[in-house]
């Protein structure tokens, strides 16, 4: 095989309101742009149908990125879109196309354009897979995730769960598991004074926070009823809450009054637009991620960018990305081990972790992920 040059990346990109896949995406583009390759961007008009986006809006209300070349084409929704997308890019002959794949409700669309683009006997297609078996199931997730794996050459995984999930649709495929890189692109990071002093918080008050859309299998229910464990009010510990609702807000709300928690909460659930990320990572001491499952997760680079440490629950691949007693804690995904992990935390301070932090997020490079796409689009015979 050539070395390719032009690459394709079809999935979620501006105008599509930003957050971890977009960001990842445009993210992408830059360093191959950066490593002098040709990256593209082609992603959707419409992406979700309102029944499967609970959020607000799904378009950005900030400035397109002057530096990225994005193409608004693809519709989730419309089969004949997906058939003169995939026939116009076919004919466009770029050497490698890279697809991301989160959600079976993606199968049709995107195995349909695909298929299309591969007629032109020119085109890699590599696969980054954020999931393959989905955290919420719904009818036909095995039958459209099939359709779909079975148009692409190659993949890659962001952890090894998801590498294992994986070889019950497409064992005898290349794949290859590379670390999720950080997220580098929201600015350096600020001092944690003049990140509160943004969010009009204490400068001395103790803060976790919890960041990110708010869904069921991300746990937020367990870290409220933490929350309400008597050792975390008598330590004087607040939760932040910086994310959009994507379940039903009353139900949250409901708790909270239960718990009796309410003087504990600080609640920004509104969406978090990328330019003001960093002052509530900043803002924190520690980064809680008390998912009842997951694969990989976004927060986690986010964290290590900002040198935060974390609270991950022992589920998917959390524990891969953050040791446990150096650059962050472990627990079980259940109220009081929780809330046991966030005393601990205070208890050994935000100094022990600060140095492991440093050391353990050069592994997370957006150039190792550049070249583990190339050279496993080399490993592909045509």
């Amino acid at each position: 095989m050539t070395e390719p040059r032009t690459i394709y990346i079809l999935g979620p990109a501006y105008p599509l309101r930003g957050g971890g896949m977009s960001s990842y995406n445009e993210r992408l583009a830059r360093e191959f742009n950066l490593m002098g390759y040709d990256a593209r961007i082609i992603t959707f008009s419409l992406q979700y149908p309102g029944f499967l986006f609970p959020g607000k809006t799904q378009m950005s209300t900030e400035p397109p990125p002057k530096d990225l070349n994005i193409r608004v084409l693809m519709n989730s929704i419309n089969p004949i879109n997906w058939i003169r997308v995939g026939t116009l890019l076919s004919r466009e002959k770029p050497d490698m196309v890279v697809v991301r794949y989160w959600l079976p409700f993606m199968g049709p669309c995107l195995g349909t354009i695909i298929r299309k683009i591969r007629r032109n006997k020119h085109t890699r297609i590599i696969c980054i897979a954020d999931n393959i078996i989905p955290h919420e199931k719904r009818i036909g997730d095995t039958l459209f995730t099939k359709y779909f794996t079975r148009s692409i050459d190659g993949f890659i995984t962001m952890s090894r769960k998801v590498l294992a999930d994986l070889k019950a649709f497409a064992p005898s495929k290349p794949s290859r598991y590379v670390p999720h890189p950080l997220y580098d692109h929201f600015g350096d990071p600020i001092s944690k004074q003049e990140a509160r002093d943004r969010l009009g918080l204490g400068s001395q008050d103790r803060i976790i926070l919890f960041f990110g859309f708010i869904r069921k299998y991300k746990g937020l229910d367990l870290l409220f009823r933490a929350m309400a464990d008597d050792r975390i009010r008598s330590a004087g510990i607040r939760l932040m809450v910086a994310g959009e609702f994507y379940e039903q807000e009353q139900t949250y709300l409901d708790l909270v009054k239960e718990l009796g928690i309410s003087d504990l909460l600080i609640l920004h659930t509104n969406f978090i637009s990328d330019a003001r990320v960093r002052e509530y990572l900043c803002a924190a001491d520690l980064v809680v991620q008390p998912y009842r499952q997951a694969t990989q997760s976004g927060v986690t680079p986010l964290a290590y960018h900002f040198n935060k440490p974390m609270l991950v629950t022992r589920v998917g691949a959390l524990p891969e990305m953050v040791p446990d007693g150096l650059v962050g804690l472990v627990s079980d995904p259940e109220p009081t081990a929780i809330a046991d992990g966030i005393l601990k935390f205070y208890e050994l301070g935000e100094s022990h972790f600060l140095p492991h932090i440093e050391a353990e997020k050069e592994k997370y490079t957006w150039s190792t992920m550049v070249r583990a796409i190339i050279q496993l689009a080399h490993d592909i015979q045509k």
